[in-house]
C-alpha cells in the first residue's frame, strides 16, 4: 500500500469518526474520539456486517459504517457497550504502581512551586520583607510537608517554630546570597528536617509514654486505608456471585433453551467477569499497599526510639546526630503519605467502575435470575476446579504436543496464560461461555504461548487441531469486540491496538507486524572471496607509484602487431644462477714473528744532543 493510499484512508476514516461523534451531540451523547475508533474497527471487523478492509470504502459503505456504530453507541441497555466503556476507563486510567507514585511525586512538587518560585526570586531589602520571605518560608513548608492546611493557624505555628529552632530568621541574609538552584536545595532541606522535628514533637506530648503509631499516620491514610480493601472485596465477592449464577443459567440454557436473550446474559457475563478481573487487579494493588504501610509504620517506630534514645534529656545535642534522623523520618512519613495517594487513586477508580455494570444489574435482578435458575446448581470457580483437580494430562498420550506439569515446571503458578485464564475450547464448543481454565490439568504450549482448559476432555480435543480452534476463538471476539480486551486478543487481532494506543486517524487495515527469532553468527577467521592483488598500504609506495604514472604520461608507446602474433600468448624462460662454488684445505696453516718495537733515546731536553737507537724486538727464537 502506497502512502498515498494510507494517508487518504487515515483522512477517510477520520472524517467518519468526527461525524460520528458529532452525531453522538447532537444526539444528547457525548462519546470520546477514542470509543468511536473502536467501535469503528469492531464493527468493520465483524463478518456479519459484510466490510472488507482491503477494499476502498464506497460512499454507501461509509453511510452503512455510521449507521451501524451510532446504533451501537446510541443503546441505552447494552451490557457490551458498558464493558467496552469500563475496558477503556480502567485503560486510560489505571497504571503500574511506579506511575502512580510517580505522577504523586509530580503533584505533590507543583503544588508548592508558585511558594517556591516568589522565594527565590525574592529580593529582601528591608525588615518588613525579610519578615514576609520567613513566612512564605514557612507556608512553603507546610505544603511540601502535608502535616496540616497551610490556612490552619495552630499548624502554621507548629512549622514557624520547629523551622526558628533549626533555621532563625537571622540566617536569611546567608540564605539569599546562594544560587537558586542552591535555594531549593536547602528548601528540601529544611522541609525534611522541619518535618522530622514536628513529628518528634508529636510523639513526645505524651511525655514518658508509648506513642500510638496511628496517631504519627497522614490524616488521609486513617480513612482510606480500612475502607479499600473491604470495599474492593465486597464488590469482588458480588461480582464474583452474579458471574456465577450466569455461567450456571447459560449452561442450562444449552440444555433447556426458552424464550430468553441468551445473548444479552453472554453480554452480561462478559461484563461482570471484566468487572472481576479489574477489582482483582485492585485489590492486589490495595494488598500491596497494606503491606507497605506496615513496614513503613514498623520503621518508623524503631527511628522515633532511636531519635529519642540520642536526645533524651540533653540540652544540646549535635546536629549531625539528630538531623540525619529528622530526614529519615521525613521520608517514612512521606512514604505513608505516597501510600496514601495510591490508595486513594484506587478507591477512586473503584468508584467509577460501578456504572459499567449498573446496566446488567437493571436488565437482569438477582430474583429474575434465581427463578431462572430455579433448582440448579450455581458452582463457584473453586468448585469446579475441584471437581477436574483428579483430571490430570499424560505428556505420554500427546507426544505431538508439549504440555506443562505443576509437578515438573519452576514457578506454575504465575505462568502467563492465554485467554486470560479462561477455556478456549469452551469458549468456541459452547458458543461463547465463558470458563475458567484449571492449570492442574495440564497447560499446553503451542507457538510459544500457554494454554489452559476447564476439563481433561476439553484439553485433548483442543491439541488435536490448536490452531483451528484459535482462529475460532479470533472469530467470537470479533462478533463480540468487548472479548479482545478480555481475553488479550491484541496479537491475535493486530489491527485493534489497545484502548490508550488507539489513534483516531488510524487506517483500517493494519498489517500485522511478522516476529520471529533471529540470530547471526561470523567466522572467527573469514575467508576472502576476493583478494586485490595490486592494494598496497603503504603510503610511500603509493606516492611511487603515483609518480611513476606521473612520468608514463610524457611517454609514448609504440608496438606492432602482426597476423601471426594475434591472440598468442606470452612466451617466457627462466634461467638458473649457477651456485657458489668453495673448497677447503684439512688443515689452516699460519706463521707468527715477533712485532718490531725500536726506542729512541734523547729526543728532548737537547737541541744538539745525540739521539740513540735501541732495538728493542724480541728474538724469533723465544
Amino acid at each position: 500500500m502506497s502512502v498515498e493510499t494510507s494517508r487518504a484512508r487515515a483522512s477517510v476514516i477520520t472524517n467518519i469518526i468526527g461525524e460520528i461523534v458529532q452525531q453522538c451531540a447532537v444526539r444528547g451523547h457525548v462519546v470520546t474520539d477514542t470509543l468511536v475508533a473502536f467501535m469503528v474497527k469492531a464493527v468493520v471487523l465483524d463478518p456479519r456486517n459484510g466490510f472488507n478492509v482491503d477494499q476502498t470504502l464506497t460512499k454507501q459503505d461509509v453511510q452503512k459504517l455510521e449507521e451501524l456504530c451510532l446504533d451501537k453507541l446510541m443503546d441505552q441497555c447494552s451490557p457490551s457497550l458498558d464493558t467496552i466503556k469500563m475496558q477503556m476507563y480502567f485503560d486510560m486510567n489505571y497504571t503500574s504502581r511506579r506511575e502512580f507514585l510517580e505522577e504523586v511525586h509530580r503533584m505533590a512538587e507543583s503544588r508548592p512551586s508558585a511558594v517556591s518560585r516568589e522565594i527565590t526570586d525574592s529580593r529582601v531589602k528591608t525588615q518588613e520583607e525579610s519578615d514576609a520571605l520567613y513566612r512564605k518560608i514557612v507556608t512553603y513548608i507546610q505544603l511540601r510537608s502535608g502535616m496540616g492546611s497551610p490556612t490552619d493557624g495552630n499548624a502554621l505555628h507548629e512549622a514557624a517554630a520547629a523551622l526558628q529552632s533549626v533555621f532563625p530568621q537571622a540566617e536569611l541574609g546567608a540564605f539569599m546570597v546562594l544560587l537558586k538552584r542552591d535555594k531549593e536545595k536547602q528548601l528540601n532541606e529544611l522541609t525534611m528536617i522541619v518535618t522530622g522535628v514536628r513529628l518528634f514533637n508529636k510523639a513526645g506530648k505524651k511525655g514518658g509514654e508509648e506513642t500510638d503509631l496511628r496517631e504519627l499516620m497522614p490524616a488521609a491514610l486513617h480513612e482510606v486505608l480500612p475502607v479499600t480493601s473491604k470495599s474492593v472485596e465486597n464488590e469482588l465477592s458480588v461480582s464474583q456471585t452474579v458471574a456465577w449464577k450466569y455461567t450456571a443459567l447459560l449452561e442450562k440454557l444449552d440444555r433447556d433453551s426458552r424464550d430468553v436473550p441468551v445473548v444479552l446474559l453472554k453480554q452480561a457475563l462478559y461484563n461482570v467477569r471484566q468487572h472481576e478481573v479489574f477489582l482483582k487487579m485492585l485489590l492486589s494493588d490495595a494488598c500491596l499497599c497494606a503491606k507497605h504501610v506496615e513496614i513503613l509504620q514498623t520503621e518508623l517506630s524503631s527511628q522515633m526510639k532511636l531519635l529519642k534514645e540520642t536526645v533524651q534529656s540533653q540540652t544540646a545535642v549535635l546536629t549531625t546526630k539528630v538531623f540525619p534522623l529528622f530526614r529519615s523520618l521525613s521520608q517514612l512519613w512521606s512514604g505513608l503519605q505516597d501510600e496514601a495517594e495510591l490508595l486513594n487513586i484506587l478507591n477512586n477508580i473503584l468508584h467509577n467502575l460501578r456504572p459499567f455494570v449498573a446496566s446488567q444489574a437493571n436488565m437482569f435482578s438477582e430474583a429474575y435470575l434465581d427463578g431462572l435458575l430455579e433448582a440448579s446448581e450455581v458452582k463457584t470457580d473453586d468448585q469446579r476446579m475441584m471437581e477436574s483437580s483428579d483430571e490430570c494430562i499424560v505428556p505420554a498420550e500427546m507426544k505431538t504436543q508439549e504440555w506443562l506439569l505443576p509437578e515438573t515446571t519452576a514457578s506454575f503458578n504465575e505462568l502467563p496464560l492465554q485467554y486470560n485464564g479462561v477455556c478456549g475450547y469452551t469458549l468456541v464448543n459452547r458458543d461463547g461461555l465463558l470458563l475458567p481454565g484449571n492449570p492442574h490439568i495440564g497447560v499446553l504450549q503451542h507457538k510459544e504461548k500457554l494454554y489452559v482448559f476447564s476439563s481433561k476432555e476439553a484439553a485433548m480435543k483442543f491439541a488435536s487441531s490448536p490452531d483451528e480452534f484459535i482462529a475460532e476463538v479470533a472469530e467470537k471476539a470479533k462478533h463480540s469486540p468487548e472479548l479482545i480486551q478480555l481475553l488479550k486478543l491484541h496479537q491475535e487481532l493486530s489491527c485493534v491496538s489497545p484502548y490508550s494506543e488507539i489513534q483516531p486517524g488510524e487506517s483500517l487495515s493494519v498489517k500485522p507486524a511478522t516476529r520471529c527469532e533471529s540470530g547471526t553468527q561470523t567466522d572467527v577467521h573469514p575467508v576472502e572471496t576476493n583478494i586485490v592483488k595490486s592494494y598496497e598500504w603503504s603510503e610511500w609506495e603509493l606516492r611511487r607509484k603515483a609518480i611513476k604514472l606521473a612520468d608514463i604520461r610524457t611517454k609514448m608507446t609504440h608496438s606492432v602487431q602482426t597476423d601471426m602474433s594475434h591472440m598468442r600468448r606470452e612466451n617466457v624462460s627462466q634461467t638458473w644462477l649457477p651456485k657458489n662454488a668453495a673448497c677447503q684445505s684439512k688443515r689452516d696453516g699460519e706463521s707468527n714473528v715477533p712485532k718490531p718495537q725500536v726506542y729512541l733515546a734523547g729526543l728532548r731536553g737537547q737541541r744538539d744532543g745525540r739521539v740513540v737507537k735501541i732495538d728493542l724486538t724480541r728474538p724469533v727464537d723465544e
